[in-house]
């Protein structure tokens, strides 16, 4: 009995000696984080997963401009899809969310593969690409739709689009300029039944029997039924408006009514160099394929130094217009869009703040963009 005393004693005081610590003062109890550490962990996580996503997967934008109404709003938030298309990794060092970053440093950088290719009408964000003294990924965010992909020929006739020869309908929710002729001088139209179509510019004209409204297809096609109204038709402007100078490219006196036709780069492409194309395509070699340029006094061409009488693209680029024609800086003012450019797809309105008002468009909330 007394072995076995002695024997069950000699484990307890083993087990006491395993679980104490060395300077006998109790068990060891892990040290509790305090609730500042702990905020700031979770901070620092959510940033850290929030680069993440928004660098790869998506990002986050909004409306700041009437372009592309009345598809798109001021005030629209949008979620675009950066794997659409292939993410485009990196290209400059700086903080997260800013505009602050290393000048004179780029990282080599590529696209990721995507699952799907840019299509036509689709809208799309990209970087600006008529801003030369930035870095790709700092130039400023537009968004447009896409009208001409890469080797097809666009034109603007009388306001319609062609491609290839074959003319594409205004979309819905697309708008532009029309003059509404009236049968009657003195007929005012109603702006109640106006705003209720969506059309909010109505503009005198010296003509009291004309009027200039800025609507969509669908709102025009209404008007036209009014039993007061003879008649509707497109703003055309005229060729003498002194467009000439700001459109893509000069001097060709173009205007955003009648423009082109111009045939959109694609990649391998080769073109031949006249004094009809290299207007056209020197800002595309020299801009945004790297390359310096030159035209001889005796009319011919040279691309980093040799001469040259044809050239091979290296990308891909795209035509764009924005929804709202006559109110959008787009394609036919600034040239082509650049592959590299492009960011990504916009997918969803996931909010919407209406400036005016000074509250929430609850009817565009989490609405899918087409």
């Amino acid at each position: 009995m007394k072995r076995r005393k002695k024997s069950r004693a000699r484990k307890r005081d083993q087990q006491d000696a395993a679980s104490s610590p060395a300077n006998g003062k109790g068990p060891a109890v892990p040290k509790k984080k305090s609730k500042l550490r702990e905020w700031s962990d979770a901070l620092i996580f959510a940033v850290v997963v929030m680069l993440i996503v928004r660098t790869l997967f998506f990002d986050l934008f909004r409306i700041p401009t009437p372009s592309m109404e009345q598809n798109l709003l001021i005030g629209d938030y949008l979620f675009v899809s950066k794997v659409h298309y292939g993410t485009r990794t990196p290209i400059t060092l700086g903080i997260p969310f800013t505009q602050i970053f290393l000048k004179g440093f780029e990282l080599p950088w590529t696209r990721l593969p995507g699952f799907s290719e840019v299509k036509r009408s689709d809208a799309i964000v990209f970087n600006w690409p008529a801003d030369p003294d930035k870095p790709i990924d700092r130039k400023m965010h537009y968004i447009k739709r896409v009208v001409g992909l890469p080797g097809e020929t666009v034109e603007v006739r009388n306001k319609i689009v062609h491609v290839g020869g074959q003319a594409l309908p205004i979309q819905t929710g697309m708008q532009q300029h029309w003059y509404v002729y009236k049968k009657d001088q003195r007929v005012r139209l109603s702006e109640s039944r106006l705003h209720t179509l969506g059309v909010k510019e109505v503009t005198p004209t010296p003509n009291p029997s004309i009027v200039r409204i800025l609507a969509t297809a669908d709102a025009v096609s209404q008007i036209r039924e009014w039993p007061y109204i003879e008649r509707v038709d497109p703003a055309i402007a005229p060729a003498d408006a002194g467009y000439s100078a700001h459109m893509y490219p000069p001097g060709q006196d173009y205007t955003p009514d009648n423009y082109g036709p111009v045939k959109v780069p694609r990649k391998d492409q080769q073109v031949i160099l006249t004094a009809e194309t290299w207007p056209v395509y020197e800002t595309v070699i020299q801009r945004y394929e790297g390359h310096t340029t030159r035209v001889l006094a005796d009319g011919s061409f040279e691309i980093d130094g040799q001469p040259a009488t044809t050239y091979t693209f290296a990308q891909d680029y795209f035509f764009v217009m924005g929804d709202n024609r006559d109110n959008s800086e787009d394609s036919r003012f600034w040239g082509f869009v650049p592959m590299d450019h492009v960011v990504g797809k916009a997918l969803l309105i996931y909010f919407s703040w209406d400036a005016e008002a000074n509250l929430p468009r609850f009817s565009r909330l989490f609405s899918i963009i087409h």
